[in-house]
């Protein structure tokens, strides 16, 4: 069983629709979908927007559904400038960028206390995506990097500098660290999909409104190709 994360209502809604007999449970406010997809069973749900509400929706995934891989799909802001809107991202690994114990000692994005601050993602799966992406997403480009989560809307060149410096991420978003976290602790196969919506740099209020729905279009194809193939 494959168990799939989107933040918003935009990221699954396609994704629901194409469900063949979808049951819904509701857990820890969360609605959680059970059904098949692409001849796969999946566990579709919408997290909600921020590292906290993603991981609930994780360990519940993990914990009650026993899902055998987690994938985060959605969109991101560009952290590189060979990136464009509409090009996807697949998470070699992932980290929280706003992660901050310096006070202590510490690095920015060094967790305390624990063996890992950067959470590798599942090789297979992102092989698998980059093929599929390929094929089913011709027009745009997909790369292999680095994402930064935190619980901010990076929305300045000055933030953005600051992430990509410190991380060396090739994109930000406020989900997709969290739930590696959770997958890593967990032992169960993770890969963050994220389709570019903006460039995170001070041009988001004019871009994300007009780009995300497209960004949408290209990880509801990846995503459904995945599952037909896995």
């Amino acid at each position: 069983m494959i168990g799939i994360i989107g933040a918003m209502d935009q990221e699954i809604d396609d994704l629901k629709k194409e469900m063949k007999n979808p049951t819904v449970e509701t857990k820890s406010s969360l609605d959680f979908w059970k059904g098949e997809l692409c001849g796969k069973e999946v566990v579709l749900v919408r997290s909600g927007i921020g590292k906290v509400n993603a991981t609930i929706a994780s360990e519940i995934l993990i914990e009650t559904y026993k899902v055998d891989a987690l994938i985060n799909t959605g969109v991101a802001g560009s952290l590189d400038a060979a990136i464009n809107i509409g090009d996807i991202v697949l998470s070699i690994d992932a980290v929280q960028h706003d992660m901050d114990v310096r006070g202590l000692g510490y690095p920015k994005s060094v967790i305390p206390d624990q063996d890992c601050s950067i959470f590798p993602a599942d090789e297979k799966l992102r092989a698998l995506a980059k093929s599929i992406c390929q094929k089913v997403n011709p027009e745009i480009g997909v790369f292999e990097g680095r994402v930064a989560s935190g619980d901010l809307f990076v929305s300045s060149k000055e933030a953005k500098d600051e992430i990509k410096e410190v991380t060396g991420a090739m994109c930000a978003e406020m989900e997709g660290g969290a739930i590696a976290h959770a997958a890593y602790l967990a032992k169960v196969p993770y890969l963050v999909i994220r389709a570019i919506s903006d460039k995170a740099d001070g041009s988001a209020e004019m871009d994300y409104p007009s780009f995300q729905a497209q960004a949408i279009v290209h990880t509801v194809r990846l995503v459904t190709g995945m599952l037909a193939e896995m």
